[in-house]
């Protein structure tokens, strides 16, 4: 594996992380698009800059280079209100995991993987309760990740993007205590 940083974003890298998301949704729009991403809806660069304005935003490099990223915050999809969490407990207590991506270069060398672990180490020196995430029901990529990762199946919802076609997102969790 090769030596990979993941570090706060610096404003600098959100034009690299919106090519990163372009070059995602290139990719994924001329095969199976798993995650239902969309260029230009989702992820953009206002993803990205808003998860830099709010801290959020990590990236993964090597040599510098952008290889992957995420954000991870305390804020919820508002379905979440609607799951029997394995914790009960306030969101200032719990990381959601967004957004994470991979470029399409880089896919299957491990990069997913070691945001993941980044996250669960992050979240646990935050003294966090759970770490929890949705994923659209047909990203078995990602689904297969999030499982080796740990993370217990909780309960399928609307996140209300049924208009993009995307009905169904599946909500996981990862206690910490």
């Amino acid at each position: 594996m090769k030596d990979i940083q993941i570090v706060p974003a610096i404003v600098k890298d959100i034009a690299e992380l919106a090519r990163l998301y372009d070059d995602l949704n290139d990719f994924l729009s001329s095969g199976r698009n798993y995650p239902g991403w969309i260029k230009g809806i989702y992820p953009t660069y206002k993803d990205a800059e808003m998860g830099f304005l709010n801290e959020s935003l990590f990236v993964a490099k090597i040599n510098d280079a952008i290889v992957g990223t995420v954000i991870l915050n305390h804020q919820p999809e508002s379905a979440y209100g609607k799951a029997n969490w394995l914790i009960d407990c306030d969101y200032s207590h719990i990381i959601v995991i967004h957004t994470l991506a991979v470029h399409p270069r880089c896919l299957s060398q491990g990069i997913g993987k070691r945001l993941m672990d980044f996250a669960l180490r992050h979240a646990k020196e935050l003294n966090m309760h759970s770490i929890r995430l949705d994923v659209y029901e047909n990203n078995s990529p990602a689904i297969k990740l999030y499982e080796a990762c740990g993370y217990t199946y909780i309960d399928t919802v609307d996140l209300g993007l049924s208009y993009r076609g995307l009905n169904h997102f599946k909500l996981y969790e990862r206690l910490l205590l």
